[in-house]
């Protein structure tokens, strides 16, 4: 066994078109593949390509990532079986509870009779819009909210409600309220909403609005019994760094941090990585996803995964034997495709410890839940919802 497993999920790094893609608009996308083609080649992620990243895809290979000979890891992809392609529907599967029900989209935009009873809580003034991108729309739109005092709310292709706020204007705890009422309001079809997110911004004018770091997600709380309940209610440690508070509404968690950045999310690694405990750390990294994926900018996208690498290379020197680290994402958001939303992919999937004596291919992987099983078989537990590949 095991004594630590720290899972980190790199969001929106898919590694290519999933095979229900075309379902989703999503044929011939492929987040990773793209962003190698940006780079024409020059470009490099040594410590994922030791592990197997290269290698999970020989016959289309990444540019600059290619296969290596002897892989230290274990390596593979996995498929999702969600019905929807966001944060929520990949971390839920991942620990054994696909969304199996549809949840509500809004390509028209919101309902008037829903924006005002959210303006009415709020009173405040309410600008609605349809799928719109978050740095778009406060750059269209900021400078109204900021003299009016007003909320922006908006959507993506997924299922979320999205309530933008100057935070000079709107303070950051009311903003969290109001967040909190909508949340209330999109509990039950025809208005199952996966996630209310608040989107605080700052800054002057159109030219220089910037969203903070002080986003936060209401998501719609698990409709069963997750992997991470099951470990908590084993007696096992379950930390989450960055927004799998949020995803999870902090259910079977001990211990959760805030991050402000991929950068600050790797230092809580480091932080957790010095701690003496038994159980599991599940670490997502959202910037690829915002920054990067929704704006479709593969350079941006390709020098953070650089960034991380250049991280995980620090956190493999700090592994002890009895750690186990899994690398995988919750979704692709290819940032050399058409529109703005998340794309339909597999899913890499890596897995280390300083005590493996060789690496090898885990092959495609049928669900998420793969993942959250190989943590549960680790400590002698069990879902049945995916299949361990820890052996």
């Amino acid at each position: 066994m095991y004594k630590r497993i720290f899972g980190i999920v790199l969001d929106s790094i898919g590694i290519g078109a999933a095979p229900d893609a075309e379902k989703y608009g999503d044929s011939g996308s492929d987040t990773l593949g793209h962003i190698g083609e940006s780079y024409q080649g020059n470009w490099a992620l040594p410590n994922l390509q030791k592990l197997g990243l290269g290698n999970i895809r020989p016959e289309n290979q990444i540019q600059g990532v290619e296969p290596v000979d002897t892989p230290i890891g274990y390596y593979g992809k996995m498929t999702e079986q969600s019905e929807g392609k966001d944060s929520m529907d990949g971390h839920w599967e991942m620990m054994g509870l696909p969304v199996k029900f549809p949840l509500a989209t809004y390509p028209n935009g919101f309902p008037k009779a829903l924006l005002d009873k959210i303006a009415a809580f709020a009173g405040r003034k309410v600008l609605g819009f349809g799928p719109y991108s978050g740095t778009q729309v406060i750059y269209e739109h900021g400078e109204e909210a900021l003299t009016a005092k007003a909320l922006i709310v908006y959507t993506s292709g997924d299922s979320v409600m999205q309530i933008a706020a100057h935070e000079g204007v709107v303070a950051l705890e009311e903003l969290y309220t109001i967040c909190k009422f909508a949340r209330s309001l999109l509990n039950e079809a025809p208005n199952l909403v996966g996630r209310v997110i608040a989107r605080p911004f700052f800054g002057d004018n159109k030219e220089n609005f910037v969203r903070t770091s002080n986003r936060h997600d209401f998501a719609l709380a698990p409709t069963g019994t997750t992997d991470l309940v099951i470990l908590n209610e084993a007696g096992i440690d379950v930390i989450g760094i960055g927004k799998i508070n949020d995803i999870f509404s902090s259910q079977g968690i001990i211990k959760g941090y805030h991050n402000n950045s991929n950068a600050d999310g790797m230092d809580h690694l480091d932080e957790v990585m010095k701690d003496d405990f038994t159980g599991f750390a599940f670490i997502n990294l959202v910037d690829f996803d915002t920054l990067y994926g929704h704006r479709r900018d593969p350079k941006g996208m390709g020098k953070e995964l650089m960034a991380f690498d250049e991280r995980l290379g620090q956190v493999l020197k700090a592994m002890q034997p009895d750690d186990l680290l899994l690398i995988t994402a919750d979704h692709g958001n290819d940032p050399g495709f058409k529109g703005s939303d998340h794309t339909r992919e597999q899913t890499p999937v890596l897995m280390y410890s300083p005590s493996m004596k060789r690496g090898g291919s885990l092959g495609i992987r049928d669900t998420f839940a793969d993942f959250g099983e190989t943590v549960l078989d680790n400590f002698g537990l069990k879902s049945g919802n995916g299949k361990s590949f820890l052996k």
